[in-house]
């Protein structure tokens, strides 16, 4: 399958940002800046599109009512990436079909593990068991085990383990960790991270997993089955 990106903004700086990192993360990238050309690129057949609201022509929220409209491409999904953070406007994105919606200024970071998250929902095969060294997560009835015994976890504490369990090796700062874990309309402080962080290695250290769960000095936390000695 190939993994093309229609990315659809008037700003040519932006578009050429973003385009270029998407390049660098592997992905196939195709750009269009209104409305029309917007239109004439759907023939390349991108499989997720990066909408901008405020077009030259007609706005982003009628390309996307113009695709959720088609058969063809109702089913493609749309990331909202735009100026506007007005909750009003983040409801009308997403109740006109958008699957994401994301305000500018934004992470490069950030956006790409918006993309592969959308990604992962609508192109990969449904598993609904995450297994690492025996730590399993039953997915559907959010669950976490090590070799059949239950690990009672709180909610938030399920969803900080599933988030590293589902990027692994990868590091994250708080800042990230808060928009992924709480979302960016709660607010929270960023020492929040760091007592959830305690909990869940105290609830994973009769298993031996909370060195699993690991300490990036300066950087921020990651889970990661490769172990260094301090």
């Amino acid at each position: 399958m190939s993994n093309n990106i229609l990315i659809v903004e008037d700003e040519r700086a932006i578009r050429e940002m973003i385009a270029l990192y998407l390049l660098k993360q592997k992905y196939d990238v195709i750009e269009a800046e209104d409305y029309q050309s917007a239109l004439n690129k759907m023939a390349e057949k991108p499989k997720l599109i990066l909408l901008d609201w405020m077009l030259p022509g007609r706005s982003g929220i009628q390309f996307l009512e113009y695709l959720k409209k088609n058969e063809e491409t109702a089913k493609i999904p749309v990331i909202m990436l735009t100026a506007r953070s007005a909750e009003e406007d983040c409801i009308t994105g997403l109740s006109a079909g958008a699957d994401d919606y994301i305000t500018k200024p934004f992470s490069p970071k950030i956006l790409l593990a918006r993309i592969e998250a959308v990604w992962r929902r609508s192109y990969d095969p449904p598993s609904a068991l995450l297994n690492i060294d025996n730590l399993v997560i039953d997915q559907q009835a959010q669950r976490v085990s090590f070799e059949g015994k239950s690990i009672d976890l709180s909610g938030t504490e399920y969803k900080l383990l599933h988030f590293f369990m589902t990027h692994p090796e990868k590091v994250y700062n708080r800042e990230q960790l808060l928009d992924f874990i709480w979302g960016n309309d709660i607010y929270v402080e960023d020492r929040t991270v760091d007592s959830y962080i305690r909990r869940l290695r105290k609830n994973l250290e009769p298993y031996g997993f909370d060195r699993y769960i690991q300490t990036v000095r300066g950087s921020g936390y990651r889970f990661s089955t490769h172990f260094q000695d301090n």
